[in-house]
């Protein structure tokens, strides 16, 4: 029986950083899989116009067709600001969407990532989800982005990784996916590039004896 799975992301392109593998296997098992995006992703740039918003949303929709995502939700709140606002403005229409949609599962960031617009969007999907009788959601799972989980001060809520989803097969989506939003990745040695994006694929695999993988925190299992 098919799942519908959400992602609840700060920005546009998290959630192929974070879960593109994954999100193209529940796509291939048959499950419906939608991203949220909490921030514009663009606002708080320097150079900051429209184009730079068209083109950033044209790169999320491109991307949404690799990974075989079938809708993509736009919040537009402020980036790298949504510790700005009461939380309650980014629940509410989070809470909306999941009314509308019912997940049993959601992927969103960890909690002590080094952006803080990822530590606000984890915030909000817990209390979005919190599990008050006849919730839908009954798995919730914690992603890493490199270029902010890794670079938070040490032992400051660690990603400490509990399980693992095999993206062997699905590896080469991911990688078309960051492709398609070019103007976000970087150059290798950069932690955010896709030969390093690789790299943890290949040793999170490893830690699990497999050839590729993408390592979670699991937040919450109702069976």
């Amino acid at each position: 029986m098919s799942k519908t799975v959400l992602v609840v992301a700060a920005h546009s392109d998290d959630e192929a950083l974070g879960c593109g593998g994954t999100i193209a296997r529940h796509v291939a098992d048959g499950d419906i899989v939608f991203a949220v995006f909490l921030a514009d992703g663009v606002s708080s740039r320097a150079d900051s116009d429209s184009v730079g918003l068209s083109n950033r949303m044209r790169a999320s929709e491109s991307a949404r067709k690799i990974l075989g995502i079938s809708k993509n939700y736009y919040l537009g709140l402020p980036d790298n600001r949504l510790d700005s606002l009461a939380l309650i403005e980014v629940v509410q229409p989070l809470e909306k969407i999941i009314t509308e949609l019912k997940p049993q599962i959601v992927y969103t960031h960890h909690r002590g990532d080094l952006n803080v617009d990822h530590r606000i969007a984890h915030q909000a999907v817990m209390t979005a989800c919190r599990p008050v009788p006849g919730s839908s959601v009954k798995e919730i799972y914690a992603f890493q982005v490199m270029s902010s989980t890794e670079w938070n001060t040490p032992g400051v809520n660690p990603f400490i990784a509990n399980c693992a989803v095999d993206i062997t097969n699905h590896l080469k989506i991911k990688a078309r996916a960051l492709r398609a939003y070019g103007l976000e990745m970087r150059d290798f040695p950069h932690s955010r590039s896709i030969e390093n994006i690789f790299a943890l694929a290949k040793h999170n695999g490893a830690v699990y004896g497999i050839s590729a993988a993408e390592a979670f925190m699991l937040i919450r299992s109702i069976r």
